[in-house]
């Protein structure tokens, strides 16, 4: 954990940092919170704006809902399997500028109805690629019912992620951001945004 995260959580009256592998599972994934040098590169590509509603699937302890909710004005739905992570969001979510900008539900994300005016998704390998099938197939089903564009934001994205977006004829890449530090970093270190397609 560096100063530069702890002085984010600090800004954002937040308490974020550290992992957490309660309940975690084979196709349920520990919380590891994004870096806030990732998050700040997703805001200025201005693709998150007020106009908008962001999904954060397996939001943890909140941080990527309430940083965008303060930084972009977006709203944003915490979507998390774990109680106990969920309680910990819930308390952050007392301090957060815009805290009531953003809405906590607990929930298994392959259940989770995609609500109408959902217009964004973050996800930073919080399941297995069984379950994002699942979450991508209600996401698809909400643009159809209800046609709008709808953006996908997948940061250090696993293998198997990228083998099945790829394939996915409905999603299309219109942007990668490097988010290397430096020359040694995890050639996974990166941001890749999809639009969904219609039918």
């Amino acid at each position: 954990m560096t100063d530069y995260e702890q002085e984010w959580d600090r800004l954002l009256g937040i308490k974020t940092t550290g992992r957490d592998d309660t309940i975690a599972d084979l196709t349920r994934y520990p919380y590891e919170p994004t870096d806030y040098r990732v998050l700040e590169l997703a805001a200025s590509t201005g693709l998150i704006g007020k106009k908008n509603t962001l999904l954060d699937y397996g939001c943890g302890k909140g941080r990527v809902s309430f940083f965008f909710s303060s930084q972009t004005k977006c709203r944003s739905i915490g979507i998390e399997y774990n109680p106990r992570l969920l309680e910990r969001a819930k308390l952050n979510q007392e301090n957060a500028p815009r805290g009531h900008f953003v809405t906590l539900v607990q929930a298994d994300a392959a259940d989770f109805i995609v609500p109408p005016k959902a217009d964004r998704a973050f996800f930073f390998n919080p399941f297995s690629v069984d379950i994002l099938r699942k979450v991508i197939a209600n996401l698809l089903i909400s643009r159809s019912e209800h046609p709008r564009e709808i953006l996908l934001f997948f940061y250090y994205p696993s293998e198997f992620y990228l083998e099945y977006l790829t394939n996915l004829p409905r999603l299309t890449l219109i942007d990668l951001i490097d988010c290397h530090t430096n020359k040694d970093s995890d050639p996974r270190e990166k941001l890749m945004i999809y639009e969904t397609k219609g039918c």
